[in-house]
């Protein structure tokens, strides 16, 4: 090999070193700028992910926080519902509470104000206990025949008891007779005021009306003012109008009657419902009586231009079954509850007086069973003439 060739081979060889030398340098230097690359990338992904962790522990602590709320929210609106339901509650037994103690209230004033039970004279007397036809409570009671004078229904006829309102007829009876013009004005003063019962009245001290609505108000709707007015300014004064009503009672023949005013006010009103039967039959025939004691309503005007309505204090009046021409009732304690009139039953002209029923119930059904028995004994009566024994 000549010496160049040597030397060729020489740089040859150099060279070749120098290559794997680079190689070998250069495998690692890529190696080491990769590795940031890669640890960048990592650490990239790391965060994108711890980002994403994040950002899904964010979600889930909002939807936490809006579940929280909600339940919340709910919570506070069952919390204000059971409040106001309580609210309520509160407020209703307070409420009942508050009734019931009026109540009571009410109940006691009431018998404070009527202190010990009052018992009529008649049943004092036991009088209602007395064996009689139809089983009538009233403690006296008379049914007759109007045009006969046939006693069809007795029970303790002649006892006499305080009569109260049923007076108001016989005011109504002198008042009638004395043929005064009822278009004079009267006015109701401190003299009418009851101070026997302190009775109430709608009319005012000051109400001025005519005679004849004064008259119209005692007969129909036992106005016990109008009636005092009406005897107090008719001619001769009050004292000269109660003797004229007993003077009346002993010529129609009522002589276990007498009078000491002319409402009923005083139980030392008193008669029999054997006289009182003598009175309807002398009252039915004055057509003015008859007129007012059955009238249903009437309405008058006070000095203020209110109108007053007054009604009928008989309820039989307003009831279709029967056929009353003259009636009158009565009240006080001492008294029960009374009745008087004159009715047609299947043709029959009646005269009944009931006295001293324990209430206005008992007197009205005592009324009903004399008509019911009047009918049977009607239709038997018919049935019987329909079909005579040969």
């Amino acid at each position: 090999m000549t010496v160049f060739a040597k030397r060729i081979a020489f740089l040859l060889r150099g060279f070749a070193a120098s290559v794997a030398t680079v190689s070998l340098v250069a495998f690692p230097l890529s190696q080491a700028a990769a590795a940031p690359a890669k640890k960048a990338t990592t650490t990239a992904s790391r965060t994108a992910h711890a980002k994403g962790k994040v950002k899904v522990t964010a979600h889930a602590k909002g939807a936490k926080a809006k579940s929280q709320t909600t339940a919340g929210a709910a919570t506070k609106r069952r919390t204000a519902k059971t409040r106001q339901v309580a609210e309520k509650e509160r407020v209703n037994t307070h409420h009942v509470a508050r009734l019931r103690h009026r109540a009571t209230v009410a109940r006691t004033r009431h018998a404070v104000a009527a202190g010990p039970v009052l018992v009529s004279f008649g049943h004092q007397a036991g009088l209602e206990r007395a064996m009689g036809p139809l089983d009538i409570t009233s403690s006296a009671a008379l049914v007759i025949d109007q045009d006969t004078h046939e006693v069809l229904v007795s029970k303790n006829d002649q006892a006499v008891l305080p009569i109260a309102s049923l007076t108001k007829l016989m005011t109504g009876l002198i008042l009638s007779s004395a043929h005064l013009p009822m278009n004079t004005p009267i006015t109701i003063t401190e003299a009418d005021v009851d101070t026997l019962k302190n009775s109430s009245s709608r009319l005012a001290v000051g109400t001025t009306l005519t005679r004849g609505e004064l008259m119209h108000l005692a007969l129909m709707s036992s106005e016990n003012r109008a009636a005092h007015a009406l005897a107090r300014t008719f001619p001769g004064g009050l004292e000269h109008f109660v003797d004229l009503m007993n003077a009346r009672a002993r010529s129609i023949g009522m002589t276990e009657t007498h009078y000491v005013e002319p409402t009923g006010l005083s139980n030392d009103n008193r008669s029999s419902a054997r006289d009182l039967a003598m009175l309807v039959q002398v009252a039915y025939n004055d057509p003015t009586l008859r007129q007012l004691t059955t009238s249903n309503g009437f309405d008058v005007a006070t000095r203020r231009g209110r109108m007053l309505e007054y009604h009928n204090t008989n309820p039989l009046i307003r009831d279709s079954d029967w056929d009353i021409g003259l009636q009158k009732t009565g009240y006080i304690w001492e008294s029960g509850r009374c009745m008087v009139l004159q009715t047609t039953i299947s043709g029959r002209r009646l005269i009944m007086v009931f006295l001293d029923a324990g209430s206005t119930r008992e007197r009205t059904v005592d009324a009903e069973r004399v008509r019911r028995w009047v009918e049977r004994q009607a239709t038997v009566a018919r049935g019987a003439a329909a079909h005579p024994l040969t």
